[in-house]
């Protein structure tokens, strides 16, 4: 049986980049030899969800005549979502999380299903997914039967930027629906697609914001002139953690022909110090001396996040399990979405703490009786008349807080439900939409961020003193944000500065 492994890398592309996901003959062949081992050992056995009841139902044994019937009876019934439409990326996310698990040849499945289901990927066909329904055991049933309703012909769906009729869009590109035939219903509804799908767009979004949260550290460690030996090899490797030695690596290369950033020897160690009380300062505080250690633990979560969802996408997530090598079919629970439900907990409290220290360097910044270098809220016009950035940090300072209270945990908030059939689930896919909003919380902080951290620049007038990364950014920036003194809306740069943000590529990722 051959599988087709999915990689960080070409899920990115096929999310990102509009690569198409393609589907060889031998993997099909391999999705086919699930099915027609399924279809042969089904005959004259009780087999849950092909001819049972499904959840507490499962105890009533379907008759042969109604199979058909209650594969699609789980669709149409499942179809509850309630709440806002899923973006169109996040969507595309969860019908390749569920190709992958699919491409497993486990769940026994036709393989034009799989074929159908490539074509809304490829073509840019989304089916209409809410965000709320899922419990994230069982998996997310709800909104996979969303997916599912159009495979088979039905609902609606988003084509070409409008909302249309499945039927009317399949008559358009002359595609045929899904059929029943053993256990597709099942298949389609059964498993972890959507937490996951979801989940690997917050890994890209959260890789890129970690990447940007470097640059301005480094730009603020500019700013301030601070010493090199907060990010330096030898402090760093003093401590044995990956993720602050990764950091710390990237705020050197970051840095590298940085004319401010100062050695401490050249200051402290050279020569003897007199003074009672030194007015250079010795130390700098947390937000800028600690970055390494602060935003080790982000990158530390954001890589075990990418490995627990790479598994996950690359895993047999539905039940029962249909083994070929076997020859047997297995009940369990792979569509238990603990793992992740956990990760997507630990990824929204990391990037939180991200959207703290960009919003604490916000503060430094704009607060002039702390950084004794530059004007308040990065005002370049006149004091009192002009407010600079003032109100830029309400809205920061207000997100950020939101970031907190939604930072509370999801993977311990299991409520029984299914007649308790559900009796511990994983609320996942709620997990991963927290998670969702977090990282755009932590774009919109970054934004404003970045805005404080190029007015710092013009007024200190280094532009010049930068290193060449960081040169680079601001005159990026500066192209579309360009320096202000007088009083403006604001609103719509901070949109633009986070289109900048989350469009750019290779951020440090």
């Amino acid at each position: 049986m051959i599988h087709l492994e999915l990689t960080a890398g070409n899920v990115y592309d096929i999310l990102f980049r509009g690569k198409e996901l393609e589907l060889s003959a031998a993997t099909l062949a391999g999705v086919a030899q699930g099915f027609e081992f399924l279809d042969r050992f089904s005959k004259e056995k009780l087999i849950y969800g092909i001819n049972t009841g499904f959840g507490p139902m499962a105890q009533y044994r379907i008759d042969d005549k109604s199979l058909n019937d209650l594969q699609y009876n789980i669709i149409r019934s499942h179809c509850t979502g309630a709440g806002a439409l899923l973006p169109d990326q996040y969507v595309k996310a969860i019908m390749l999380a569920r190709a992958g698990t699919f491409l497993r040849g486990y769940s026994g499945i036709h393989p034009s299903v799989v074929a159908l289901l490539a074509e809304f990927i490829n073509r840019g066909i989304y089916p209409l997914i809410f965000e709320h329904g899922s419990v994230g055991a069982s998996g997310d049933l709800v909104q996979l039967a969303h997916i599912a309703l159009c495979l088979i012909g039905e609902g609606e769906v988003r084509y070409k930027g409008t909302v249309a009729p499945t039927r009317q869009v399949f008559d358009e590109l002359h595609l045929q629906p899904v059929k029943m035939h053993v256990r597709e219903g099942l298949a389609l509804l059964n498993g972890t697609s959507a937490m996951t799908g979801i989940g690997m767009i917050n890994l890209f979004y959260a890789k890129k914001i970690l990447g940007w949260a470097v640059i301005a550290s480094a730009m603020v460690l500019e700013i301030v002139a601070a010493f090199d030996d907060y990010f330096s090899e030898e402090l760093n490797i003093s401590k044995k953690h990956r993720g602050q030695q990764q950091v710390a690596a990237q705020l050197r290369a970051v840095l590298r022909g940085a004319a401010r950033i100062r050695k401490r020897g050249d200051f402290f160690y050279d020569h003897k110090i007199e003074e009672a009380y030194i007015k250079e300062k010795v130390q700098e505080y947390y937000s800028i001396r600690c970055v390494p250690q602060v935003l080790g633990p982000v990158a530390d979560a954001v890589a075990n996040a990418e490995e627990v969802l790479m598994n996950e996408i690359n895993s047999a997530s539905d039940n029962p399990i249909v083994d070929v090598q076997a020859g047997n079919v297995f009940h369990g629970g792979n569509f238990h979405g603990d793992y992740v439900s956990f990760e997507m907990d630990k990824l929204k409290i990391a990037i939180t703490k991200l959207t703290m220290l960009a919003e604490r360097q916000m503060n430094y910044l704009f607060h002039e009786r702390l950084n004794n270098l530059l004007p308040p809220f990065g005002n370049l016009g006149v004091r009192g008349l002009n407010y600079g950035l003032q109100a830029a940090q309400f809205t920061a300072t207000s997100t950020t807080a939101e970031s907190q209270t939604l930072s509370n945990p999801m993977y311990v908030h299991s409520i029984p439900c299914n007649n308790d059939n559900q009796d511990i689930v994983s609320m996942g896919a709620n997990a991963a939409l927290l998670a969702k909003t977090v990282i755009e919380n932590a774009y919109q902080v970054m934004s404003i961020h970045f805005m404080a951290i190029v007015q710092a620049v013009d007024y200190l007038k280094i532009q010049h003193q930068l290193s060449p990364a960081t040169k680079g950014v601001y005159d990026e920036v500066r192209a579309f944000f360009p320096v202000f003194t007088g009083d403006t809306t604001k609103h719509k740069d901070i949109a633009r500065m986070n289109e900048y943000l989350k469009n750019k590529d290779h951020v440090l990722m």
